[in-house]
C-alpha cells in the first residue's frame, strides 16, 4: 500500500505529562474526526495502560501486564499494533497518539519506517515534542535523571532527562513549549532540526497542516544520524554556543577513558562519532547531555572511511576546556609515526561499553 490512502498519525512525546496532554487535547479539539490513543506506564505494577477516545467519548481503557514495564516494551508490544488496528478499522480520519512519558517518537517511526508490514494502514504525518517552557532549560541541559524527577520509569532506568528530551527535540517536526520566551526558543532552535517548527501554545498548532504530512522519515533520520560529514547549518545565538570538534584521527583508548569526564561534563548537548586504533572498522557512538555521556558500538565505516566528530551545543562557559579535552584524546603525531592508526591488540579497556575487540581485517593491517 502506498502512502496515499493511509491514515495519518500524529505522535506526541515529551518528559512532562501536563505539556503532552495539553497538546493532545488541543489537537483533539482541532481534529474532531480523529481518534486519540494514550499510553501510560505504571512501572511499580508493571502495567501498561491504554486509553482510546474520540469526539463521542471513551472507547476503551485497558490495563496490560508487561514483563519489564519499559518504554521499548510498550512500543513493541502495544503502541505500534494499536496504531495499526485503529488505522485499519477505517472509522476515523486520523490518529493522535500520546506516547508514554519519556518515549521517543524515533522508536515508533523506525519500526514503521524499517518494517512497513508492521503498520500497512498508516503513515506518520508529524512528530511533536511537547515541553514546559518553565523547565525547558533544565530539561535540555540539566543533570537530573528520569528517576530523580519521579517520572514513570523503572528504577534501573538510568537515562538522564536532558539526553531524553534533547533527542526528542532533535527528531521532532514540531516543538510546542507552552509560554515560550525568546531565550527558550533560541535554546530549542539550537538543537532542533533547522526546518522544525517551534511554537509557544497549542493555539498556534494547525492540525490540518500536520495531517497533510510534515514528517519525512529520511530527512529526520539524516539530522540525528551518528555520522555526519556535511557542514552544519549556519546558526548563532546569544544564549548558547556550538563547537564542531572534528578530526580524521582516532581517539587513544587510554586517554579517552582518562578525559571522558572532562569532555562530557557541563550543561551542554553533545553527539557524534569517533573511532579507535584498536577497532578501526567500528563506528563508535557518542551521546551526551547535561553532564552524562553514553558511548556504544554502532555500524561499520563505509567507503568514506573513519571520522571523529562530536558536535556540542552548550549554555555554560566550558568551551575552551572541551576543546582541550578533545585534543588530548586524539592520537599525537609521535604516536601515529611510531605505531600507525591501526593497532593489532587483544583488548583496549573499553569492552564494557563497546564490546570485544575484533582482529583487524587484512586490508586494515599495517
Amino acid at each position: 500500500m502506498s502512502g496515499i490512502g493511509r491514515v495519518p498519525v500524529i505522535l506526541v512525546g515529551g518528559v512532562a505529562d501536563g505539556a503532552m496532554s495539553a497538546v493532545t487535547v488541543g489537537l483533539q479539539w482541532d481534529l474532531p474526526s480523529a481518534v486519540v490513543v494514550r499510553h501510560e506506564i505504571d512501572p511499580a505494577r508493571e502495567v501498561l495502560i491504554r486509553t482510546v477516545s474520540d469526539a463521542d467519548g471513551l472507547i476503551e481503557r485497558v490495563e496490560l501486564d508487561v514483563e519489564h514495564a519499559c518504554v521499548s516494551c510498550a512500543i513493541r508490544e502495544d503502541v505500534v499494533p494499536t496504531l495499526e488496528r485503529l488505522a485499519a478499522c477505517g472509522s476515523w480520519g486520523a490518529v493522535i497518539a500520546q506516547l508514554p512519558v519519556t518515549a521517543e517518537a524515533t522508536q515508533v517511526c523506525r519500526v514503521i519506517g524499517y518494517q512497513p508490514d508492521a503498520a500497512p494502514h498508516l503513515r506518520i504525518a508529524a512528530t511533536v515534542a511537547a515541553l514546559d517552557s518553565d523547565t525547558a532549560r533544565d530539561d535540555l541541559f540539566g543533570a537530573d535523571l528520569l528517576v530523580e524527577r519521579e517520572l514513570p520509569v523503572r528504577e534501573d532506568d538510568l537515562r538522564g532527562v536532558a539526553e531524553t528530551a534533547s533527542a526528542m527535540v532533535e527528531y521532532a517536526d514540531l516543538i510546542v513549549a507552552h509560554g515560550l520566551g525568546a531565550d527558550t526558543r533560541e535554546l530549542i532552535a539550537a538543537i532542533a532540526r533547522p526546518d522544525a517548527a517551534i511554537v509557544g501554545s497549542t493555539a498556534e498548532v494547525d492540525g490540518a497542516e500536520l495531517l497533510a504530512g510534515i514528517h519525512q522519515h529520511d530527512h529526520s533520520e539524516d539530522w540525528v544520524q551518528i555520522v555526519r560529514r556535511e557542514p552544519l547549518p549556519d546558526q548563532g545565538g546569544e544564549s548558547w554556543w556550538r563547537l564542531d570538534l572534528r578530526s580524521d584521527r582516532p581517539f587513544h583508548p587510554d586517554r579517552l577513558q582518562e578525559h571522558i569526564e572532562r569532555l562530557g561534563r557541563g550543561r551542554h548537548r553533545s553527539r557524534g562519532c569517533f573511532w579507535l586504533p584498536s577497532r578501526p572498522t567500528q563506528i563508535c557512538q557518542w551521546d551526551g547531555a547535561g553532564g552524562m555521556v553514553s558511548i556504544g558500538p554502532a555500524d561499520h565505516w563505509d567507503h568514506a572511511g573513519p571520522l571523529t566528530r562530536i558536535v556540542v551545543v552548550g549554555i555554560d562557559g566550558n568551551r575552551d576546556a572541551l576543546v582541550e579535552a578533545f585534543r588530548c584524546c586524539l592520537l599525537t603525531d609521535a604516536e601515529l609515526a611510531e605505531r600507525g592508526p591501526y593497532w593489532e591488540v587483544g583488548h583496549d579497556g573499553l569492552e564494557p561499553w563497546l564490546g570485544p575487540v575484533r582482529g583487524l581485517p587484512a586490508r586494515w593491517s599495517a
